[in-house]
C-alpha cells in the first residue's frame, strides 16, 4: 500500500496493487483491509476497485482498462478471467473468455513484440480455434483509443456466437450507435461458425 501512495499516477499504482498479488505475496482481500485500515488513502475509490478487478483475473493494466473502458460501459456480458483451457501441447489460459460463446480476447500490452512472441500468440490462437474458440486480439491502443470501436466488434462476435444481448452506448459519441447489431441479420445470414 505504501507503494501506491508513493506512485505518480494511478496506473503506477494500480501496477504495484497487480504484481503484489500476481507475485502471490499477499491478496486483493488483505490490500482492501489495508485500504479500510488507513486514514488518508489517495486514490482510495479507485484503488478499491481497482482490487476487485485484480480479484477477478484483472493482471495488468491494460486488462483493468478492458473492464472499464470497453466491457462495463458498453454492457458486454462478463467473461471469465484468465480461464484456463485444456490444450493438445498442456493448457493455456485465456485473459478472457467468453465460454459460452467460444470467445476469448487476448490483451496483449507490450510496445515491443518480438518476433517469437508474435508467433507463439498466433500458435495459441490456433490450437484455441481446434476447441471451437474463436480469438480476438487487442493492444494497448485498441483498448485506450479505439474501446467503443472495440466493443462493436466483440458485440458483433459474440451475438453471432449466440449471446442475445446488445451492446449500449458509452456516451452521445459512442461508435456502437454507428454499427449495425441486429440479430436478423447474424442469424439470417447465416454467419455463425
Amino acid at each position: 500500500m505504501d507503494l501506491t501512495q508513493t506512485a505518480r499516477t494511478f496506473e503506477d499504482a494500480f501496477h504495484w496493487l497487480s504484481l503484489a498479488c500476481g507475485r502471490r505475496h499477499t491478496t486483493a482481500d488483505r490490500l482492501r483491509m489495508a485500504v479500510a485500515d488507513r486514514k488518508k488513502v489517495r486514490h482510495r475509490d479507485a484503488l478499491l476497485q481497482a482490487l476487485v478487478a485484480i480479484a477477478d483475473g484483472a493482471h495488468s493494466n491494460l486488462e483493468h482498462r478492458y473492464v472499464q473502458q470497453v466491457e462495463k460501459p458498453h454492457g458486454l456480458p462478463t467473461p471469465r478471467r484468465q480461464a484456463r483451457i485444456a490444450i493438445r501441447q498442456g493448457h493455456r489460459y485465456l485473459d478472457n473468455l467468453y465460454r459460452e460463446f467460444g470467445v476469448a480476447v487476448e490483451l496483449d500490452g507490450r510496445a515491443a513484440h518480438p518476433v517469437e512472441d508474435r508467433w507463439r500468440d498466433l500458435h495459441r490462437d490456433n490450437a484455441s480455434a481446434g476447441l471451437g474458440i474463436i480469438t480476438l486480439r487487442y493492444n494497448w491502443a485498441d483498448v485506450t483509443e479505439r474501446a467503443c470501436d472495440v466493443a462493436a466488434e466483440i458485440a458483433i462476435v459474440l451475438q453471432r456466437q449466440g449471446w442475445d444481448g446488445q451492446p449500449r452506448p458509452c456516451g452521445p459519441r459512442c461508435s456502437i450507435t454507428r454499427h449495425d447489431h441486429g440479430r436478423s441479420r447474424a442469424h439470417s445470414a447465416g454467419n455463425r461458425p
